[in-house]
């Protein structure tokens, strides 16, 4: 595995943490407990695909989606926590980063 390998499925976990405890935050179960939590991993993530950018690029793949996913995911604040907008830009950041990842491994 390469280290390219290993930062796009590290940032996939901290990608599938960050959506469970997005859910669990909608469903109330960890109401103001959770929530710094969920902006440290949503920080993880976004530094994570920029990571995974740039060794994409520094390796001479496509690291365009990388950086296509990263304004996805900074667009998030531009949605209201708790409503609909919000927890749909994630799922599709979500399923577009699982998109990618199966296109770029």
């Amino acid at each position: 595995m390469t280290v390219f390998h290993a930062a796009v499925s590290g940032t996939l976990v901290v990608l599938a943490l960050l959506m469970t405890l997005g859910f669990s935050l909608q469903r109330r179960w960890w109401a103001g407990v959770g929530r710094w939590p969920h902006h440290a991993l949503y920080l993880l993530t976004c530094l994570g695909t920029l990571a995974c950018a740039a060794l994409a690029g520094g390796a001479g793949r496509a690291w365009w989606p990388f950086v296509t996913l990263l304004a996805l995911l900074l667009g998030m604040s531009r949605t209201r926590p708790g409503r609909p907008g919000h927890w749909r830009l994630a799922v599709l950041v979500a399923a577009a980063w699982a998109g990618v990842a199966c296109w770029v491994w």
